[in-house]
């Protein structure tokens, strides 16, 4: 059995690293920071392979792809992923462009590539970790918030796709809220909001992607919040955003 993390160096995705390890799964990681994955390395039980690279080139995730196909895997986490915040017309264009090169275009090449793979052998898992962010738009970190609408929305396609075909492959989205990670320093963005710890947040989620669930959100609060959305118009929930994300910064 073996699983492969994008953007494992450090969050949820160093936090399923260390999960899968435990449940028997030999793992190929992959972040920009080498130190990071050397360290994970000798933290984790099971074989592991490590590969730092920055999965926002093209030219790298079709490097990744050739140099991992033949590995029999079971099970891809698109983890890698970060956030910009200020004003839409104040944000740097050079960070956010980077951002969505890694949060959409990786993402986008590697479920493809992988889904094609999974596909052919007609099993397999896929994770891709949007945000509850994806629900809302997002004053204040518009870049960010839209970059995982995208996500959810192509996994939302996928898996009716993959239902339509009686695929065994499965495909799921993570949509948590605020986690005890480096998101929000890189980000630059202090949430007052309560927030999960990455260890229950992970459990959570391997459970329910076994479960072959679609859209798996951690926490009663957070489900709250995902069908309250409902009763409020799109004006009002930017609004609300906007006021959160200003008072808490």
């Amino acid at each position: 059995m073996k699983a492969l993390i994008i953007g494992a160096s450090s969050g949820l995705g160093e936090q399923f690293a260390k999960e899968l390890s435990y449940q028997g799964y030999d793992l190929i990681l992959v972040a920009r920071r080498k130190t990071r994955l050397a360290k994970l390395k000798k933290e984790l039980e099971t074989n592991v392979t490590v590969i730092p690279m920055d999965i926002s080139s093209t030219y790298n995730c079709m490097d990744l792809y050739n140099q991992v196909k033949d590995e029999e895997i079971e099970i891809l986490i698109n983890c890698a992923g970060f956030g910009v915040f200020n004003e839409f017309i104040e944000s740097s264009l050079d960070k956010e462009l980077d951002m969505i090169d890694t949060n959409i275009k990786g993402v986008h090449i590697l479920t493809k590539l992988f889904l094609q793979e999974f596909t052919k052998r007609n099993r397999g898992y896929i994770l891709n970790v949007a945000s509850l962010a994806a629900f809302f738009p997002g004053p204040l970190m518009a870049s960010y918030y839209a970059s995982k609408a995208y996500v959810l929305r192509l996994t939302e396609a996928i898996y009716e796709e993959l239902k339509q075909v009686k695929s065994n492959v499965s495909v799921s989205v993570l949509c948590p809220g605020p986690v005890d990670t480096e998101f929000s320093k890189v980000a630059k963005v202090n949430f007052k909001l309560p927030s999960l710890s990455s260890e229950e947040v992970v459990k959570y989620a391997t459970k329910q992607m076994f479960k072959r669930k679609l859209i798996i959100i951690p926490g009663f609060k957070l489900k709250l919040c995902y069908y309250l959305r409902f009763l409020l118009p799109e004006k009002i929930k930017a609004k609300i955003v906007y006021n959160i994300q200003n008072e808490t910064n």
